[in-house]
Formats: structure tokens, sequence, C-alpha cells
């Protein structure tokens, strides 16, 4: 009987679990994970706080060109509008100097990845209605400060931005992630936060992507590496950020690249 009495016991326990599991709530995801906070410096560090608590509205930061593309007329007759979408590369380039009299839209966000430029793509770039786009965007996906992903991830949102302009017709311009380069103080880390061999497979598989889908690539990494295959000193001082040398440099790369793939 107490043989009985345990067994009853044990099959009711099983029932009851089963009952209290089958109370909760259906959920298909597992669990989020837990982050430790990695320590960003004095800098960064502050910057990134400051951050994440807009990025948590808006991840794609949709709000800054808000405004000016509001106030953005449509293209004239003939006119060859062309929107550079990027990070602090672009936003740091004065378009107006390096290509005077063109109407080159600068649509650059400091710190942003690929998948905050896809997010904002359609405003940013579509609503603007160019004739083409140059994207320069993967050195902070690299980084990992907004953002952790693999080479093949940020691969994907480039794929992605390129099929939304396709699909509205407009011609596309993939330039290459830029060499780094660590000779400066200011620049003591960038190599170990920016692996140029990350650097270097991101841009063979951009190139290779460009020759498949018949886009135009612009290769500013050729024209601004030194014999060890390093940004050439000359051209940054922080050893991501190109100087007015650097722009110079890209500049022409730029205009040959976008001057095919409007005549395609």
């Amino acid at each position: 009987m107490k043989r009985i009495a345990v067994l009853l016991l044990c099959v009711s326990a099983s029932v009851s679990a089963q009952q209290a599991a089958s109370d909760k709530p259906y959920r298909s995801a597992p669990e989020r994970r837990t982050v430790v906070e990695k320590d960003w410096g004095p800098w960064l560090g502050p910057f990134r706080a400051k951050l994440v608590p807009s990025l948590m509205e808006d991840f794609g930061e949709r709000y800054l060109y808000a405004d000016a593309n509001a106030a953005l007329a449509p293209p004239k007759p003939g006119e060859r509008r062309v929107v550079f979408l990027g990070d602090s590369i672009t936003d740091n380039w004065d378009l107006s100097r390096s290509f005077p009299g063109k109407p080159y839209v600068n649509r650059g966000i400091g710190s942003q990845v690929t998948a905050q430029m896809l997010l904002r793509f359609h405003q940013d770039v579509i609503a603007l209605r160019p004739k083409a786009v140059v994207i320069l965007a993967g050195i902070n996906d690299i980084q990992g400060f907004m953002q952790r992903e693999t080479l093949e991830q940020i691969e994907a949102n480039y794929e992605a931005m390129a099929d939304l302009a396709d699909r509205h017709g407009i011609r596309i311009v993939f330039a290459s992630l830029l060499p780094v380069h660590n000779y400066t103080e200011a620049a003591h880390d960038v190599l170990r936060e920016r692996d140029p061999a990350k650097i270097d497979a991101l841009n063979a598989w951009l190139k290779r992507f460009c020759a498949q889908r018949g886009y135009r690539f612009a290769d500013y990494h050729s024209v601004l590496t030194d014999d060890r295959g390093l940004l050439a000193r000359g051209f940054s001082d922080d050893g991501v950020h190109p100087l007015a040398t650097g722009y110079a440099r890209m500049a022409p790369v730029a205009e040959a690249a976008i001057e095919k793939a409007l005549a395609r």
C-alpha cells in the first residue's frame, strides 16, 4: 500500500507540474541574454551613454535629416542627384568643396552601423529621388560600438540596401572600407578595435558583389594605403577619419565610379 501511495503522489506531482507549465503563456523565443557592458573609455563611454536612450526611440536616427529632407526640393529635370550614405567618414566630407557645382547630397551620420543605414534608407535615399547612391559603411560594425555583427550579417545589410535601391531604379556605387592605422597616440587602439583582416574581407566581398550585380565599386582603399597595407600617415591623424588630403584622394575615385554608374 505504501508503494501505491508513493506512486500516486509522484503521479500527482507530475500532473501538477505539467498543469503549471501549461498555465504559462506560450513564448517561442528563448530568454534574452545579459550583456556585460564594455568600458569604452573616457570619451566613447559618455558618448555611448548619451546615445543609447535616443537609439531606443529611433535606432536609425531618422530624425537627424528629417528637416533637411523636407526642405530639399525635388530634382530638376535632367539633374543627376547623388546621395552619399554613410557614417562619420561621409558626414565629415564637404561634398560641395570636393565636387563643386554637383548636386550631391550628404547623408552621413557619425558612429552609425549598416543596420541603422538600412533603417533610414527609404527616408534619406529613396525619398530624395537620386539617380545614384554612394554607400560607404561597415567600419563601425567591425568595431562593435553600436552593434556586434558577424561579417555575414554586415554583408546581408549591404545586400538589403542594394535590393531597395534596385527596386526604386537608383544606380549603386559601393565604396570600399578605408584602411586604418595606429601610427599616432590618438590611433593606438585602432588596429585592435578595427581588424584590418576584417576590412580586407568585407572589401573583397563588396568587390565580388558589385561584379556579380553590375554595380560600381569605388576603391578608396587602394589609393590610401601605404607599403604596410595601412592608412598612410599623411591621410589621417586618428587612424580612421581622413584629413583633407585623404578626401582629395577619394574624390576622383568616387567621381569616376558615379560617372560609370550613371552611364550604364
